[in-house]
C-alpha cells in the first residue's frame, strides 16, 4: 500500500540511525531486533518537523555513536536524563523523540516480560544540574551529555517577521508559502549539511 504522506526530499538525505532492540528480536517484530529510524519517524511523533525535532535526533544519534563505538546501539539499554522538566520550552519534545530511538520511557513504558525488557524508569525529567540531555549505558554506566550549539545554523532573518504574518493571518499565500520553504531549509541545513558537524552536536563523556 503507498503512503500518502508527502515529506520534504531531503528528508530523503537526513542522517539515519540503526538499534538493535533485544525485545523486538524476542517477539520476532524485526529480523534480528535491528531497527533502523529516520527523521520521518522522528517528525511522525512529534507531528512537525522543526529545528527542535532535528536536533533531538541528531544528538540522540551523536551519543547512541559515542555510547557504542562500532557497536549497534542497544535500544532498551540506554538511560535518557533530561535537565529541564518535561512540560518546560521543548524538553518534552526533546525527551520523546530520543526516547523513542533509545527506548527509554518514564512510568509509562514497558513493563518487561518476565523480569526481562522493562522499559520504565530509564527516562527522566527535571536534573537541572545538567547542561544537556545525558546518555547512560546500564550495562556499563558509560555516560555522555549532548548539547545543540543552534547558532551553528542560524534561521533566515526574513522568518520572524513571515511568522508574525502567519500568525496573524494577515500573510498572502505566497508569503505562507516562503515561510515555509525558509522554515524547513533551516532543518534541512541541520541535517544534512551539519549532521556530522561535531560543533553544532557537542558530545562530552561523563
Amino acid at each position: 500500500m503507498n503512503s500518502s504522506t508527502r515529506f520534504p526530499d531531503f528528508f530523503a538525505n537526513a542522517p539515519r540511525i540503526i538499534v538493535r532492540d533485544p525485545l523486538a528480536d524476542f517477539l520476532g517484530a524485526a529480523v534480528g531486533g535491528v531497527i533502523e529510524y529516520s527523521y520521518a519517524d522522528a517528525v511522525k511523533l512529534a507531528g512537525h518537523s522543526c529545528p527542535t525535532v532535528a536536533s533531538a535526533f541528531l544528538m540522540a544519534r551523536a551519543g547512541l555513536a559515542a555510547l557504542y563505538p562500532g557497536a549497534l546501539p542497544e535500544r532498551g539499554g540506554v538511560r535518557v536524563d533530561m535537565p529541564d522538566p518535561a512540560d518546560e520550552g521543548v524538553s518534552g519534545v526533546i525527551g520523546s523523540v530520543i526516547g523513542m530511538i533509545t527506548g527509554a520511557a518514564g512510568a509509562g513504558g514497558f513493563h518487561g516480560i518476565g523480569g526481562r525488557f522493562d522499559r520504565r524508569g530509564l527516562l527522566a525529567f527535571g536534573l537541572a544540574e545538567m547542561a544537556g540531555p545525558r546518555l547512560s549505558r546500564i550495562d556499563t554506566g558509560a555516560a555522555v551529555s549532548v548539547s545543540v550549539r543552534m547558532e551553528r545554523v542560524p534561521g533566515d532573518p526574513r522568518m520572524r517577521g513571515l511568522l508574525q504574518q502567519c500568525m496573524t493571518g494577515t500573510a498572502t499565500a505566497q508569503e505562507e508559502a516562503q515561510f515555509r520553504a525558509l522554515w524547513q531549509d533551516r532543518v534541512r541545513r541541520l541535517l544534512v549539511e551539519h549532521g556530522d558537524d561535531p560543533q553544532l552536536v557537542v558530545v562530552e563523556p561523563l
